[in-house]
């Protein structure tokens, strides 16, 4: 689509179908984690199309961060939302997610049933080094942004302790970080001030059809009836479907489980996917042992190379289990996989769009700045504490995959060295460097 000009007027009403192929096309382009996504929602939306204006765009933006869960599906729900209703979001928000769980059990199926063919074993083989990588670049990228004083930083240093030395739960983690920081609110304010952000801003595209301006529509006023609805409607769904599980299943069932799990997970996903992948860890590999370690990495690569938000490497981890545990049998050990897939992303997106629909009214209402990031603030600096541990766990992982009293795996340290030089200093993107580490591992894997 050619952009309008800057002084051009905003196009017609965007139709329901319109929007429509555009939530579709996103699905598969939403490539580069939440700051990618966003800034790919920022040039169509705000820029090229002018279907809404900067500061409306940022405004949503700034509640979807301050939510638990995937703040680019979040804001595309809002979006969504706002142009066309609930419809309108239930379509923004689920296009952004549907077209992943199916790349996700696809490739999930392949790596269960050929992961020990000597060419996808060799794949893997780089792309586990790679990932520990990435997790450190987004320790370094969420921490540069977030630790801007003594304060953060000692909060971060404090979450890196009681998770990797203490074994500490991370909703505890995540519960005491949030008191500090509301507590720092109050008396030393100018330490816990909310920063950073999804990019720098430019100069105004021009008018758009939700303009700064523009009085919100009929829908989105806020009313403690339509609060009321939405509240009822979201408890009711989620009810109803672990209902049905626990009577299909039972309440220890393995899909009853992961629909528990995940729906508490969907809840402490404040900082995006690397904050809650400790949580999901401990549980899904320690406690449940759906998954192993070494395929918990896995999965994440392919979450890292797949379109949608990172969060859905959850998808994997039930995929993953359902198959393991032989759901159905094992003649039908791909609808386990997918069906336990499909469970899993349910209940982790769920809470999303409940969110959105229930506070996007409020959210209207009050065009100004929020007043409750000083406990965001205090758990963004606990994050990268946390991130920083799962760092150091894929390390030690790869580097010594039969443990201390094993041998150093030096090819691997190799390609993880090669892949931090690529991120941190030639500025590469995710999908280039996991392709050739990849490639790295698999020439490596048919040299010794």
């Amino acid at each position: 689509m050619t952009p309008l000009a800057p002084d051009a007027a905003p196009l017609a009403p965007v139709s329901f179908a319109e929007a429509f192929w555009f939530w579709l096309k996103l699905g598969f382009i939403s490539f580069g984690g939440p700051a990618g996504q966003i800034a790919i929602m920022h040039e169509e939306l705000v820029e090229r199309r002018r279907w809404i204006s900067e500061g409306r765009f940022l405004h949503a933006l700034n509640y979807c961060m301050v939510l638990p869960g995937p703040e680019a599906q979040q804001l595309a729900t809002y979006i969504g939302w706002l142009m066309h209703r609930s419809w309108g979001g239930l379509v923004a928000g689920g296009l952004f997610v549907l077209p992943s769980l199916f790349i996700l059990i696809a490739l999930s199926w392949v790596y269960m049933a050929f992961g020990n063919v000597p060419v996808i074993a060799g794949l893997f083989y780089g792309i586990k080094p790679a990932v520990t990588a990435l997790v450190v670049h987004a320790a370094w990228r969420v921490g540069s942004r977030a630790l801007k004083n003594s304060w953060l930083w000692g909060i971060a240093v404090a979450a890196f302790v009681a998770i990797f030395a203490l074994q500490l739960p991370f909703p505890l983690i995540v519960l005491a970080a949030g008191a500090v920081g509301y507590a720092g609110g109050r008396w030393a304010p100018d330490k816990f001030k909310a920063g950073g952000g999804h990019g720098k801003a430019t100069k105004p595209a021009g008018p758009a059809l939700i303009d700064d301006h523009t009085p919100t529509p009929g829908h989105a006023l806020f009313s403690w009836r339509h609060f009321r609805a939405v509240l009822g409607i979201g408890l009711g769904l989620w009810g109803l479907a672990i209902g049905v599980l626990c009577a299909l299943y039972g309440w220890q069932g393995t899909l009853t489980q992961m629909a528990w799990f995940f729906t508490k997970a969907a809840l402490l996903t404040f900082g995006g996917a690397y904050a809650v992948l400790p949580y999901v860890y401990q549980g899904a590999v320690d406690h449940f042992h759906w998954l192993t370690a070494p395929q918990m990495m896995d999965g994440l690569a392919l979450g890292e190379t797949t379109p949608g938000p990172l969060i859905m490497v959850v998808a994997f981890a039930g995929f993953v289990g359902g198959w393991g545990r032989a759901l159905f049998g094992p003649d039908a050990l791909p609808l386990a996989g997918a069906a336990a897939a499909s469970v899993v992303t349910f209940f982790t997106f769920l809470p999303s769009f409940v969110f959105i629909f229930l506070g996007g009214p409020f959210i209207e209402s009050t065009h100004g700045k929020l007043k409750f990031t000083a406990p965001l603030t205090g758990i963004t600096a606990a994050v990268v504490g946390v991130i920083a541990n799962l760092a150091v766990f894929f390390a030690w992982h790869v580097l010594w995959p039969q443990g201390w009293a094993g041998r150093f795996d030096l090819f691997s340290a190799l390609i993880g060295l090669g892949a931090g030089l690529a991120l941190f200093r030639f500025k590469l993107g995710v999908i280039p460097v996991v392709v050739a580490s990849a490639l790295a591992g698999l020439a490596l894997s048919y040299l010794h």
